[in-house]
């Protein structure tokens, strides 16, 4: 559950989502559910040519279990609460 509500906390931000087949897809985080499963719009392929199937692609859904990477923004990395979060969560409570 940590990481789903920090994942709740970054909607409406800029993300890059980098898939175990190696595809990486940049765009807005729209929603997120408790499988990590993610919706982002106004998304763009990182590697354009190598991909170019997915240009027309605007709007996705991507699978939790086919998740390798989730990139965030710099500035919506809170560490310190990570860090209590993740302490938290290590003593059960």
């Amino acid at each position: 559950m940590l990481f789903f509500s920090y994942f709740k906390e970054l909607v409406g931000r800029e993300v890059t989502v980098e898939l175990k087949n190696d595809l990486a897809i940049r765009g807005t985080l729209h929603s997120v559910d408790q499988y990590l499963n993610i919706k982002l719009e106004n998304t763009r392929v990182v590697d354009q040519e190598k991909y170019p199937h997915m240009l027309s692609v605007r709007n996705c859904f991507i699978r939790g279990s086919v998740v390798r990477y989730v990139q965030l923004p710099p500035e919506g990395v809170d560490v310190e609460l990570l860090h209590d979060a993740t302490r938290r969560e290590a003593r059960g409570g």
